[in-house]
């Protein structure tokens, strides 16, 4: 799987290599910015931020499976939610809350910018962010009788992002990836669960991107029904928004869910279709 997204990403930035270095600048400033369109690749973070006094509104959404055939419309009949709202704090430091229709989770986040990318000899190569994530999940247990802990309903998440931009059109990133669950399901599972996750974007044209993403998960940490979450799909800027339309085998949109509980085999046909709607609006101006 890891070699196909990498040949597929590989493929269509090709004819973008070739690219001056000197189209990363923008008014002379030597850090390279919009390495990506928005705050997320996919599912997970990307190392862009919301500026300061910015309120990003977030819209997620996954249709059904698309092998579910016609009686379920190819999955428009069943469909999962997020809505979440994304604050700058200072262009260096966002945090954000959200709440899903799967399993019924709200989700509280932080993310600092570490380094930024510079096109001079002595600055980064690479832009590096932390994300750190907490959840929380509200649905009842099946069983009124079972002990319902309120440590058992939280999960937490942190992830080290660095991300280089190698031309104006091609960027790739690696997210090295901690997952901790206070309850699981079974004995065979880890409470810690550590993934690697990557992707990348092509940017196609001036409004639109090619984007993929991948979390390898070790076999041995996880119970063997569970997959690793693949998505890849497309950004379109238009104006103040930008709309991903999207393609995985994951249904939850926080970290533990797309992590250590995608069920989905995404070659046997368990592709959700979804999108991403993320809408600006500047509440505080810079000083």
């Amino acid at each position: 799987m890891l070699r196909l997204l990498l040949i597929l990403f590989l493929g269509l930035s090709l004819n973008l290599q070739g690219q001056d270095a000197l189209s990363l600048l923008e008014d002379n400033d030597p850090f390279v910015t919009a390495s990506f369109k928005t705050t997320r690749i996919i599912n997970g973070h990307s190392i862009e931020q919301t500026h300061a006094g910015v309120l990003d509104v977030r819209i997620n959404h996954r249709f059904g499976f698309l092998n579910s055939g016609i009686e379920d419309l190819f999955g428009l009949d069943n469909a999962s939610a997020r809505i979440g709202f994304d604050y700058g704090i200072s262009d260096r430091l966002m945090v954000g809350f959200g709440r899903s229709g799967f399993n019924k989770i709200y989700d509280l986040f932080t993310k600092v910018k570490l380094l930024r990318q510079s096109t001079e000899a002595t600055g980064s190569p690479v832009t590096m962010s932390i994300m750190g994530e907490a959840e929380i999940t509200t649905l009842k247990y099946p069983d009124p009788d079972r002990n319902d802990d309120f440590s058992s309903r939280l999960d937490y998440a942190a992830s080290l992002l660095i991300a280089r931009k190698f031309s104006e059109g091609v960027t790739f990133q690696i997210s090295p990836t901690w997952v901790h669950r206070n309850l699981v399901e079974t004995a065979v599972e880890n409470n810690d669960v550590f993934a690697l996750g990557m992707g990348g974007r092509v940017k196609l044209s001036k409004r639109l991107t090619f984007n993929v993403e991948y979390f390898y998960v070790p076999s041995n940490q996880l119970a063997d029904n569970y997959k690793n979450s693949i998505a890849m799909g497309f950004d379109i800027e238009t104006g103040g928004h930008v709309f991903q339309l999207d393609f995985t085998n994951s249904t939850a949109m926080v970290y533990n869910g797309f992590i250590g509980e995608t069920t989905g085999d995404f070659f046997d046909g368990d592709i959700h279709f979804g999108f991403n709607l993320s809408r600006v609006f500047t509440l505080a101006k810079p000083k």
